[in-house]
Formats: C-alpha cells, structure tokens, sequence
C-alpha cells in the first residue's frame, strides 16, 4: 500500500492566553496519521517570518513531512479561548498564507502519490487555495481516499464550496453542530440527523459519512452498514484536535484493511486520549504508535 497521506489546507498557530501551539486541521490529521506508521504530509503556506521559522522547526521536531511554501502573506493564526466545558471558541485571521497555498509541480507529483488526503471547507475561502485543493484532488490516483472533513468556522463556508466538495469527496466527516447547519442549508430542517447523514451519503454517492457528537457518541455510515460507538468517559484536558485525531486513526485503521466498526473502535479510543491533553498535537501512546506495525 502506498503510505502517502497528506493534510490539505491551513496550517497556522493557535494562540491561547498562556501560550502559542502549533495547528489547522489538516496539519493535525497529518501528524496523528503519521503517528500510525504512514508518511504523513502537511501540504500549506506560511509567511516570511518568524512564527513560519517556528512553524517549520516545529514540523521537522515532530518528524512530520511537509510541502509548505513561503508566501509574501503573514503565517497563519488563531485566537483560542476554551471555556469551562473544554471546548474551544475561535478567531481567524484572515488574509494569511494560508489562504494563498500555490500549486507548483512539487505540488502536482505529490498528489500523484497520495493514497488518502484531507481536506476541509476553511482552506477553501479564498479563490488561491480552493484552486490548489481542487487540481490536488483530481491529479490523486483513481482509487484514492478523498476525504471532505467539513470543518464549518465561523462565516467562512457557503453552500457552493460545502457542494462541489461533496462531489469530489469520497468520505464526509462531520459533527453534530455541523449536521445541523447542512439540514437548514438543503432544506432538511426537522429531519434527524441520522437521515441527513444517510441522505448525503447517497446524493453524492459517498462511501463513507462520518459523525461525531461530542459526549454523545459517534456514527460511521456506509451503504451496508451503520457503526455506533459511544464516547468514554474521561477527564477532557480541551478537546482542540480531538476530531482531526479520530479522522487519522479510522483512516489509518481502514487503510489497514480493519473493518468500519474496528476502525471506528480505535478512533474512538485515540480521540478520547487527545481529548485528555493540551493541544492538537500530543504524542499517541505506544500500543497505538505500533498498532499496525505488528
């Protein structure tokens, strides 16, 4: 199996009151793949300064691979406040290096290679990086694992990207809160969200739905079958990467030929430990790291 995965959009620092940690979905998704044994790839933009110096230092001390491009933009940034439940409330910058990734030929030869790759709705909200995010996707492999992890921030999403990316995805992982936003958006208003998951997945004939619901368990949908996990209790550090980490581990454990429910078992299991670190990025246990090593 080629072992090529690659995170597809921001990446960026998050900024809390006490310290700066290093961030962006698909940069998450990227390190936590990586942590399974696959070359995982966190494809961005900085700026010409030194949070993209740090950036990168930051990236090459995790061991984690990267195409990342300076830009004439500033790196990328988030201000995080978690409140009393761990849940974190963000502001995004805009106007980043992020919302600037250019398509080069590097960019092009990676894609070629690239087994499985995630991607999201907030890269895509200017026209620079939704352009690269498109031609990445169509110069992947025929059988590739093209997955749209939604990622609804603030008012940077419109029903036009949420589309066209569901017509080139072949995966949708998405929460609770977000389900909501895509019943009113099609005129699914009232429906569950079980029905809205399973509606999607057959109007842009998915593979794969994916739903997360904090506390309250999580959904994997395919055609032939429907996987429920509750959520495990435990003491919640902040719950920044939790998702990006439970997108890695079924990936992981999917590609690895696992079944949907034992993928779905270890992404449960990997999210529930991030969900007990501060930030994005913790170091997984060693029974995970050498899962699929064996």
């Amino acid at each position: 199996m080629n072992k090529t995965i690659v995170g597809l959009g921001e990446i960026l620092w998050d900024i809390f009151p006490e310290r700066k940690v290093l961030g962006g979905a698909p940069a998450n998704f990227a390190y936590h793949i990586s942590q399974f044994g696959l070359d995982g790839y966190a494809v961005s933009a900085i700026g010409k300064d030194d949070l993209g110096a740090d950036l990168i230092k930051n990236l090459e001390s995790k061991g984690l691979g990267y195409l990342i491009e300076e830009t004439d933009f500033p790196t990328g940034t988030v201000d995080v406040k978690v409140n009393r439940w761990g849940i974190p409330e963000y502001k995004i910058h805009q106007n980043v290096a992020w919302d600037n990734i250019p398509f080069i030929e590097k960019t092009r030869e990676l894609a070629a290679k690239t087994s499985a790759v995630s991607f999201g709705s907030l890269a895509q909200r200017s026209s620079v990086s939704r352009d690269t995010i498109r031609q990445f996707l169509q110069a992947m492999p025929q059988d590739s694992l093209k997955i749209f992890d939604i990622n609804l921030r603030q008012q940077f999403y419109s029903k036009e990207v949420i589309h066209e990316s569901l017509e080139m995805a072949n995966v949708l992982k998405i929460n609770d809160e977000e389900v909501v936003v895509l019943a009113e958006m099609y005129g699914w208003k009232g429906w569950n969200e079980q029905d809205v998951c399973k509606d999607i997945l057959a109007q842009y004939k998915l593979d794969i739905v994916i739903l997360t619901k904090g506390i309250d368990g999580s959904f994997v949908f395919t055609r032939k079958e429907t996987s429920y996990q509750a959520t495990p209790k435990m003491h919640v550090a902040d719950t920044v990467g939790a998702g990006d980490s439970f997108t890695a581990a079924f990936v992981a454990s999917y590609l690895h030929g696992d079944r949907i429910t034992e993928a779905h078992q270890l992404a449960v299991e990997v999210s529930a430990y991030v969900c007990t670190q501060h930030g994005a990025m913790p170091v997984l246990p060693d029974a995970y790291r050498e899962l699929f090593n064996q």
